[in-house]
């Protein structure tokens, strides 16, 4: 009457083990970059409860909500401080996005903005520099050059002055 060998079990999947396997343990994709790329993502972040002391260093994107004292490198990246994030740190990435509070020197490759909740003391090395209505602000602005530009070309650009701010507090 019952031919458990026969019949087929209704709760068995016949899909092979493997293509249920996810991205990360399948041997096939585990190595291959761009898979991995595509499935990961591009942008760490540090929550609000986390409380960092020492030097940070990555090679991701990071968004920081928590707190963090020490340096900060992110060469090639971009770093965002949160509106809850409180960093007493020097700050070095390619771009650097303000809305919560930093204290500390920040250095960029390309741009710093400032959003309108953000607050920084200490002063900017960056090519481009934006600080929207309502940020505050309080030390200088060194607006670095790129490499390749010579120092007489920018000096005749700027009739013989550099291109530099004096010390300034801006609440705006």
């Amino acid at each position: 009457m019952w031919n458990w060998k026969d019949e087929k079990d209704p709760w068995k999947e016949e899909t092979p083990l493997q293509s249920r396997q996810p991205l990360e343990s399948n041997p096939q994709t585990q190595n291959n970059p761009d898979v991995r790329r595509k499935t990961m993502t591009q942008t760490a972040i540090i929550g609000q409860s986390i409380h960092i002391k020492g030097e940070l260093t990555g090679n991701e994107d990071l968004t920081i909500e928590g707190r963090v004292e020490g340096n900060i490198e992110l060469k090639d990246h971009h770093l965002i401080i949160g509106q809850g994030g409180n960093i007493k740190a020097n700050l070095n990435a390619k771009k650097i996005t303000i809305v919560g509070e930093v204290l500390g020197n920040v250095n960029a490759a390309e741009n710093v903005e400032i959003k309108e909740t953000g607050k920084l003391r200490g002063d900017i090395t960056a090519p481009r520099v934006a600080i929207a209505d309502g940020a505050f602000f309080k030390g200088s602005v060194d607006m670095e050059r790129k490499p390749g530009q010579s120092k007489e070309k920018a000096l005749s650009e700027d009739n013989g002055q550099p291109q530099r701010a004096e010390r300034m507090a801006v609440k705006l």
